[in-house]
């Protein structure tokens, strides 16, 4: 019987749970389905160890960035950063080939990064951020990758994007127009400031608190580095700056306290590696640029990401997300 074609599918988590066993020669995994999301992620664990196994979508993912994901964060693991780092099997390939319904899938077992998501941060935890982001800059700013990864510049995260975007928003013409006039701007204001001397290296692009972790000593350790690129370091903490707006936003932090704490972060990133003040100042036009690059993301991912919440009304939440973010987030600064 022909087998009607997919464009995507599940793995099976017993098949995964036998396949990874053999392949790295664990013994007595139990393993479920934790995650849909921009990779599938499943959780395998025996009274060893707990792994975290991603499998990664073709459309989202190919292997040469599969592959650039798995030597960044060897060589950040390598050079003593605290990251959850890629395993490698038996016959020390990292990377597993499946022949899924809708083609070859790849997948990656990582360590478990220990502890658990903190959103209210305190002021411990915000001094450790802001020291282990330095911490990686200091690595990711010197080393080139042998695999390409995305490049975060203008073109990907606003002019490509607002593009993409055009046909989502054929009925709301104003909101659209709205994005356009912020991009614009963020364009003017980057372009006044002096990005040739920004730090410069591989991003996380996404540093905010559900992709890292906190121990019981304190220890934090970074996870999540699917949307790892090239770019200005200082996109992670313009990324930071995006959990903050949502506590101040749904949790009422006051601004004045959002400030410290990012304060807080800043200061401790700079007692191990340099921050311009220019840097800081282009931090709400690289925040507009984050939340333009995302919302495409999700519209060119629909048939196969789940998005269900994408739609006319979601659309109309996030231009005023980014509306109300541009308002305070320099108040924080």
């Amino acid at each position: 019987m022909n087998i009607f074609p997919a464009q995507y599918s599940t793995l099976s988590t017993g098949a995964l749970k036998d396949h990874i066993e053999k392949s790295y020669g664990l013994k007595n995994l139990a393993g479920k389905f934790h995650l849909r999301g921009v990779s599938d992620t499943y959780i395998l664990e025996n009274d060893d160890a707990k792994y975290i196994f991603k499998v990664y979508r073709s459309s989202h993912r190919s292997l040469t960035e599969i592959k650039g994901e798995v030597q960044l964060l060897t060589l950040l693991k390598e050079r003593g950063a605290k990251v959850s780092y890629p395993i490698a099997d038996l016959t020390g390939n990292e990377v597993q080939e499946f022949n899924a319904v809708e083609g070859i899938r790849h997948g990656v077992l990582f360590s478990f990064a220990p502890g658990k998501n903190i959103p209210d941060l305190t002021d411990k935890h915000l001094n450790i951020l802001g020291y282990e982001m330095a911490f990686n800059h200091n690595i990711t700013s010197q080393i080139e990758l042998s695999y390409e990864r995305k490049i975060y510049s203008i073109d990907t995260t606003l002019t490509q994007p607002i593009e993409l975007l055009a046909p989502a928003f054929k009925d709301y013409p104003e909101g659209y127009t709205y994005l356009k006039e912020a991009a614009s701007q963020a364009i003017v204001t980057l372009n006044s400031l002096d990005t040739k001397t920004f730090s410069y290296g591989y991003c996380h692009y996404d540093y905010l608190p559900k992709n890292f972790h906190f121990d019981d000593q304190d220890t934090l350790t970074l996870f999540d580095f699917d949307f790892a690129g090239k770019g200005f370091l200082v996109n992670d903490l313009a990324s930071f700056t995006v959990h903050l707006y949502f506590h101040i936003t749904f949790q009422n932090m006051p601004v004045a306290e959002a400030k410290r704490a990012f304060e807080i972060v800043v200061n401790a990133y700079r007692k191990l590696r340099p921050l311009s003040n220019e840097e800081i100042q282009a931090i709400p036009s690289l925040g507009v640029m984050f939340w333009i690059f995302y919302l495409g993301f999700q519209y060119a991912n629909f048939d196969d990401w789940s998005n269900f919440f994408f739609g006319p009304r979601y659309l109309k939440d996030r231009v005023k997300t980014i509306q109300r973010y541009i308002e305070i987030i320099p108040h924080i600064l």
